[in-house]
């Protein structure tokens, strides 16, 4: 039988390959384009950009109405939610 003795050669040439990939570049092209799909999202999900500089106001809702669903969105996060009640396959009879 043989047994497995690596040559000289092969595990200099291996040594060195593994010592040489911790001096390859980091991805700076990864890197500089870090972030940049969540801020095209982000920029996508604007309605109207330049709606901050338009001096009219909307029309549609008047003070009153906006303080009551403002209050009432408010509420509905210091209460707490209704428990679920949905079961399946349970049944009460014997």
């Amino acid at each position: 039988m043989h047994s497995f003795a690596p040559r000289p050669r092969a595990a200099a040439a291996l040594a060195a390959a593994v010592l040489l990939s911790g001096c390859v570049a980091t991805t700076p092209d990864w890197d500089q384009h870090f972030g940049e799909a969540n801020r095209v999202a982000w920029a996508q999900q604007v309605l109207q950009p330049a709606a901050g500089q338009n001096p009219d106001p909307v029309a549609g809702l008047d003070g009153a109405a906006a303080v009551a669903v403002r209050a009432r969105y408010l509420k509905s996060y210091t209460e707490p939610p209704a428990p679920a009640s949905f079961t399946i396959g349970v049944s009460g009879g014997k």
